[in-house]
């Protein structure tokens, strides 16, 4: 099989697994806002099998924060936060925890300020902060580690492009 066309395949999968996910716990107000858990996050931690999930994120939140009703800062500023942490976490693919930490830390720096600018949500940047962090580590350092433990106990490595430990 053409790689390119694997590639393309994977992360439009992803985008769409993205969005669906973000449009399902939207419906329940969880999405967005100064308390969000977004658990389409998980994905976040694909990077560690195939470099298409950092475009596939990027545009499934891009699209997510449009069907969503974001406004345009959260879909410029909180998209980039997504890719910026889907890029740490492919350059830290290696490592046994470590990896989760690059979309917690870049949603939790740049979401509260969209929030606090965007929205006008008047609560203190430091609550925000922790606030977002706590929905990024429920959203990736669990329920992530949780995708990657079900993707590697099945032997799934359609999507595995990397060696990645255990």
């Amino acid at each position: 099989m053409n790689r390119k066309v694997l590639l393309l395949c994977q992360g439009a999968m992803i985008a769409a697994i993205y969005v669906v996910l973000t449009v399902f716990i939207n419906a329940f107000g969880l999405a967005n806002g100064a308390i969000q858990i977004r658990i389409s996050e998980a994905l976040c931690i694909l990077p560690i099998f195939t470099p298409a999930a950092i475009p596939g994120l990027f545009v499934g939140c891009v699209i997510s924060n449009i069907v969503t009703g974001c406004a345009i800062y959260d879909i410029v500023f909180g998209s980039l936060a997504t890719l910026l942490g889907a890029i740490g976490t492919y350059y830290l693919r290696k490592t046994n925890f470590l990896f989760t930490l690059p979309p917690v830390i870049s949603n939790g720096v740049i979401i509260p300020l969209v929030l606090r600018f965007a929205y006008g949500i008047p609560d203190a940047y430091w609550f925000l902060v922790v606030t977002v962090c706590a929905g990024e580590v429920i959203s990736v350092c669990i329920l992530g580690m949780i995708l990657k433990a079900a993707l590697w106990k099945e032997r799934m490595f359609i999507f595995r492009d990397n060696q990645v430990n255990a």
